[in-house]
């Protein structure tokens, strides 16, 4: 007989700490009923296959939503590919032939404004097509002390209030991508950057230089990050994003990397010279080493 799951379902952008609680409810409640834990989830935001123009600004890439939602302990993660033909299941016909036939569900843990499936429904709604399923639909507790949301969180990240957002995250946001060839002015003045390419549905914050911690190649350095228009350089429309690693020599050209955002200590701002700009990033670099408690 297959096992029957104690599960839930949503997109998880971000996987923050409302998140977080929802799954703490799930691997409980299984636990309790004997059951194995499920957490189900989409390939795709699903309004990029509902609307084709649509490009959507993610708090975490398909990878890192993975990696986060495997390290919560749950004992089964399932990604859906999310295609026209499911956008058209309703919510009962998407429990029957989904979460019952097809994977096994059980239990379902919902927030009680949560919906999904054409047209959508309302928490009773959800549990009365949960009967008809043979699904038992359960109502999830919020966190207490304050509503959390990706759409909060992305306004506090674009509006540069990085401490705020990593309060709601449950961790530091992070931006990953390879270093590849930038402009090479950095290293002239003293500050060599590598350039990242980060993709292109990752949410960039709010332009400015942050204090962060950076992972290469499993060891984690201290730095200070930029994201702008380098207008000291003339660059134009182009948004930068480039990172100074201190106490770090080597080549960094093809590595992957994982810039973790610990403080926004500035906003983007043009400089008279290439000399005042070296002389404002000497004193980013004190700043930011105070902030990460790396003071030489």
């Amino acid at each position: 007989m297959k096992n029957r799951y104690v599960a839930t379902i949503g997109f998880f952008d971000g996987v923050h700490r409302g998140h977080q609680c929802l799954v703490s409810q799930v691997c409980q409640l299984a636990r309790q009923l004997q059951c194995p834990s499920m957490l189900i989830t989409f390939d795709c935001h699903p309004r990029q296959v509902l609307k084709a123009d649509y490009i959507p600004l993610l708090l975490s890439t398909l990878d890192e939503k993975k990696r986060l939602l495997e390290a919560t302990g749950i004992d089964r993660l399932e990604v859906l590919p999310f295609t026209e033909e499911m956008s058209r299941l309703t919510a009962l016909q998407f429990m029957q032939d989904v979460l019952s036939a097809r994977l096994h569900v059980q239990t379902l843990v919902m927030g009680y404004d949560h919906h999904f499936g054409y047209g959508g429904g309302t928490f009773p709604e959800y549990v009365a097509w949960g009967k008809q399923a043979g699904i038992d639909v359960v109502l999830a507790h919020e966190l207490e002390e304050e509503k959390v949301s990706s759409s909060v969180i992305r306004h506090y990240l674009q509006a540069g209030e990085t401490r705020q957002a990593n309060r709601l995250l449950g961790y530091e946001y992070s931006l990953q991508g390879v270093v590849v060839s930038g402009h090479q002015v950095g290293r002239d003045i003293g500050f060599p950057t590598a350039n990242i390419a980060v993709p292109a549905d990752k949410l960039l914050p709010a332009c400015g230089v942050y204090a962060v911690r950076v992972k290469v190649d499993e060891i984690t350095y201290s730095g200070m990050l930029c994201i702008g228009h380098r207008p000291t350089l003339s660059n134009g429309n182009d948004v930068s994003v480039e990172v100074n690693l201190f106490d770090f020599s080597g080549d960094l050209y093809g590595k992957k990397v994982v810039v973790s955002l610990v403080d926004r200590m500035r906003d983007e701002q043009p400089f008279s010279s290439v000399q005042a700009l070296q002389q404002q990033l000497e004193q980013d670099a004190l700043a930011a080493r105070k902030i990460l408690g790396t003071m030489v």
